[in-house]
């Protein structure tokens, strides 16, 4: 079945805020007493939503508590954000390009409540047909409601479309919803993208063509 729709996760597929992440979060679980390292970052919150995340580690603290916790973590992120550039992957940007240039329908589906700031900030919010990045899903990732409700503004089959996902729980919810899978190991980690349909350490290392011939592994 022909490729029709393309759809991308932000943080790692198409730009690196991941140590804008991970300083953030680390500030915040260190003023709660825990220590964070990143491998506690890949495992416990990288593509999940940013309650969920801060539940991940802060087991003990109540909902009211974790939803502070959370605001703290934005606060220290949007800092960050605001007063230090953004690093792009420009092979990532030119691979949205092309398809765009193809008549391939894009959407960006990040967990991120900062996507639509960053995709103004990096002047690409304007090349996605649609955007449901950061909306307010009864399930985060790995469940996948957000691909499936990208595929769904589209007006696509999950089939027909491929997902660009860096995280393991992203590469779950790609999967979960029948799409074809694209992971991206900026990590070195190849072994957590497992079940991915292709694998691939940047989008530079894939073809236009090679991505419109993907098929769904079985």
């Amino acid at each position: 079945m022909a490729i029709k729709a393309a759809i991308f996760d932000l943080d790692g597929v198409i730009v690196n805020t991941v140590p804008f992440h991970f300083r953030a979060w680390q500030r915040m679980f260190e003023e709660y007493g825990h220590s964070f390292t990143m491998e506690d970052y890949l495992a416990k919150v990288d593509g999940r939503p940013r309650l969920e995340g801060a539940a991940a580690i802060l087991t003990e603290l109540s909902p009211e508590e974790i939803e502070e916790a959370g605001a703290k973590k934005q606060e220290y992120y949007l800092e960050l954000l605001e007063t230090e550039p953004i690093e792009i992957f420009e092979s990532s940007v030119k691979v949205i390009k092309e398809l765009k240039q193809r008549g391939i329908k894009l959407a960006a589906a990040s967990s991120s409540k900062n996507a639509v700031r960053i995709l103004k900030k990096i002047r690409l919010l304007d090349v996605f047909e649609a955007n449901v990045s950061g909306a307010d899903f009864e399930k985060g990732k790995p469940d996948p409601e957000i691909f499936l409700t990208a595929a769904a503004r589209l007006k696509v089959k999950a089939e027909e479309s491929v997902v660009f996902e860096d995280a393991k729980s992203g590469v779950e919810a790609a999967l979960n919803g029948g799409f074809i899978c694209v992971a991206i190991d900026r990590h070195h980690n190849p072994e957590a993208l497992r079940g991915a349909d292709v694998i691939v350490k940047d989008l530079g290392e894939i073809s236009l063509e090679e991505i419109l011939n993907l098929e769904k592994r079985d």
